[in-house]
């Protein structure tokens, strides 16, 4: 791991201007959390698997590489040989396996949530935040998974990295 790394972020510690790092979605959440919850709107808390943590998921699997290899020359306006890239590209990240510190990060912070609402295991919904989500000349918002009522350590592992997949839908 890259020392000035953020892996996890809190959304009280983030902001709109965090969006390179955390995404549009998040950087809204991290706005409405640190904003409203003093005035008294129940934000629900949550934690951010962040851009970085995406980077060195896919570094340490060498998948940036076999990538870059998959979508040499590829033909977009082939939608055949999209759909057949895009399935390989899924299955690379779902074969995947998470960097030990980076794993052990996610189940701190899934913990240290259940901890804040006093349950063993909260249930979550984790979803994707794509750091280009909402462009003024284009929208992806919506297009990524999403999975709701995720309440083990073990499925919470599975879901990010499902989200991390759908980026290749």
């Amino acid at each position: 791991m890259e020392t000035n790394q953020k892996n996890i972020v809190w959304f009280a510690d983030v902001t709109k201007k965090d969006i390179p790092l955390v995404g549009g979605k998040n950087g809204s959440l991290g706005e409405m959390f640190s904003q409203l919850t003093p005035k008294g709107v129940a934000v629900p808390n949550g934690f951010i698997f962040t851009a970085d943590a995406y980077w060195y998921f896919l570094r340490h699997n060498g998948i940036d590489k076999k990538l870059e290899s998959l979508f040499a020359g590829l033909d977009v306006n082939n939608l055949k040989t999209l759909k057949v890239i895009s399935k390989k590209a899924r299955d690379l990240v779902l074969a995947g396996a998470y960097p030990k510190d980076l794993e052990n990060q996610i189940l701190d912070a899934y913990k240290q949530l259940s901890d804040y609402y006093k349950t063993k295991n909260i249930d979550v919904a984790v979803r994707s935040s794509a750091t280009a989500e909402d462009l003024a000349d284009a929208s992806f918002a919506g297009q990524h998974e999403t999975y709701l009522n995720v309440n083990t350590p073990a499925d919470v592992l599975e879901a990010v990295k499902k989200c991390v997949a759908s980026v290749f839908l």
